[in-house]
């Protein structure tokens, strides 16, 4: 009776504290879903302590112990810094701190002369307030990531000093990006009329597609120093490959990501008859600093064919070196050119702008429920902005999280899919190296709890894709 009592005594409660009450709960019960399948992850880096057989003949046991205290640090990191963010946010929610930022930035407007009737001006020094906020209160766990976790493990290359200046850099940016692409999207909903959900869609669309288009050419060369890939075979090899699959591929770069830390990736861009590759040159066997940095230890000089070393060195060296080889490097360029010719990367879109055009129709019928407001303390206003924070944010959260799973089901999908395109490129045993040589030089743990990886990892644990591909190799 107790329990049914205490049921019919919340659905008496006013609707905004139901959905106050609501969003709290459902918060925390993700926090504590996620801290449950992290815990199991966790268990599996303490208990794993050996090589498992069936990666004796792909793993050296130094590797996998350093693969093993790397994510055994990042666990017990995000542990922390989760469950602050976790508190954070509740405590913000429970004492007023998003209606408090609202009247804070209206007081600032008032100093400059503009009254509440400027809700768009208001909007973005609350944004500005906002982002501020969240880039300092983040600024120590970000530091203790970059300068002790990735530090102890050798993947951190930048300075304090190069640090600070990339932060405030990016703060910079960001700023000059989001404030007036707010300004631009809260115009359209305020005028849009019975459909403004539509325009204020084709805006974001429209927005997407743009940052895409120029974020390699105008925006990352802000952060990173890009240079076109010498010719040579390397090139000629990427350009041929391309070729065959009707790629139009138009620039190679290589960006110097080594400056900020170790860890390799590789993409491409563009639309249309414009696509360009992007390496970074820690995934290049000969352009990453650290094989330099390895060689000068050594002793050894840069030379291809290594006479007059002993093997005990050169033994030593490949160990230790980092990146891939040209033929690896041209089966993970198969792999993620396998992504575009079979249309993920379309597939994507086309889904991300049918979940967009979801959340905007959704906000538009929400957006008059005065309780949604009531519910985080707006009782005499309700602001465009803060209706798109408290819907998109929150009332959608179960939703977004089905959508997660859903997509990252999807993602390893898709990566298996482009495996078996590098494959048919006659890439399988080359990819298979390089699979191997990526895990080690990023340092990924290849055990992992089935629950934790279902949940979380984009792309198939390592030993399924190898297989995959041994298998395809057998074929």
């Amino acid at each position: 009776m107790g329990m049914w009592a205490s049921l019919d005594a919340m659905w008496e409660m006013p609707a905004e504290k139901r959905i106050f009450g609501a969003v709290l709960l459902f918060s925390w019960t993700v926090y504590l879903w996620e801290t449950f399948l992290a815990q199991r992850q966790r268990r599996i880096y303490k208990t794993t302590t050996r090589v498992p057989p069936e990666l004796g003949q792909i793993m050296d046991s130094e590797t996998f112990e350093k693969s093993r205290l790397y994510q055994l640090d990042k666990s017990t990191f995000s542990f922390w810094s989760g469950l602050y963010s976790e508190i954070e946010g509740t405590l913000i929610l429970l004492f007023g701190g998003i209606p408090y930022l609202w009247r804070l930035s209206g007081r600032f407007c008032g100093y400059a002369g503009f009254g509440p009737e400027y809700e768009i001006t208001q909007s973005l020094v609350f944004l500005l307030l906002a982002t501020l906020f969240s880039a300092l209160t983040g600024l120590p766990w970000s530091l203790y990531n970059t300068f002790v976790i990735e530090e102890k493990h050798g993947f951190n290359q930048q300075t304090l000093g190069f640090f600070m200046k990339d932060a405030v850099k990016k703060f910079i940016v960001t700023q000059c990006i989001l404030l007036p692409v707010s300004s631009l999207l809260l115009y359209i909903i305020k005028i849009g009329g019975d459909y403004f959900f539509i325009y204020a869609w084709l805006f974001t669309l429209v927005v997407s597609l743009v940052l895409v288009t120029i974020y390699a050419d105008y925006i990352a060369p802000l952060f990173d120093k890009f240079t076109p890939l010498p010719e040579g075979k390397l090139k000629q090899e990427i350009e041929v490959m391309a070729k065959s699959i009707d790629f139009p591929l138009t620039k190679v770069y290589v960006v110097e990501g080594s400056k900020r830390s170790s860890h390799s990736n590789a993409y491409f861009y563009g639309f249309f008859k414009n696509k360009r590759i992007v390496l970074f040159d820690t995934l290049l066997e000969e352009y990453s600093v650290l094989n330099k940095d390895i060689l000068e230890e050594s002793g050894m000089e840069p030379r291809k064919d290594g006479e007059g070393d002993s093997e005990e060195i050169k033994a030593k060296v490949k160990n230790k070196k980092q990146g891939c080889k040209n033929e690896e490097v041209l089966a993970v360029l198969g792999h993620e050119l396998g992504h575009w010719k079979l249309g993920h990367t379309v597939k994507n879109i086309i889904i991300s702008q049918m979940n967009s055009f979801l959340c905007f129709f959704l906000f538009a019928v929400l957006i008059g429920r005065k309780e949604l407001f009531a519910a985080f303390g707006f009782y005499t206003s309700q602001p465009t902005l803060i209706g798109l924070l408290i819907i998109f944010q929150f009332i959608f959260s179960p939703y977004n999280e089905v959508l997660s799973f859903c997509l990252t089901v999807l993602s390893r999908r898709f990566e298996f899919q482009a495996d078996a395109f590098a494959k048919k490129l006659g890439k399988a045993n080359d990819l298979y190296s390089a699979l191997i040589k990526l895990n080690k030089d990023n340092l990924g743990f290849p055990v992992s709890d089935w629950l934790f990886s279902m949940w979380h990892y984009s792309h198939p644990p390592l030993l399924e894709r190898l297989q995959a591909l041994e298998n395809s190799k057998q074929d």
